[in-house]
């Protein structure tokens, strides 16, 4: 896992944890809703990236499909 996706992931978590505690998100859901949220952050740090002149990543990967 390179660093990007692995920060994304971190940020996911953090922000999963949050909505946990305060009762947005079900722990019976994040089946659902960590997938997407870590597309929506792998895609802004692409995003913002693309904006700084880094290389894409490829935001299509998602927690659990990729392999290091």
């Amino acid at each position: 896992m390179d660093k990007i996706r692995k920060e994304a992931l971190q940020v996911t978590k953090e922000i999963v944890v949050k909505f946990i505690e305060t009762q947005r998100v079900s722990p019976a859901s994040l089946g659902e809703v960590v997938p997407s949220i870590y597309r929506v952050v792998l895609e802004s740090i692409a995003t913002d990236g693309a904006r700084d002149g880094q290389p894409p990543v490829n935001p299509a990967v998602t927690p659990g499909t990729e392999r290091e």
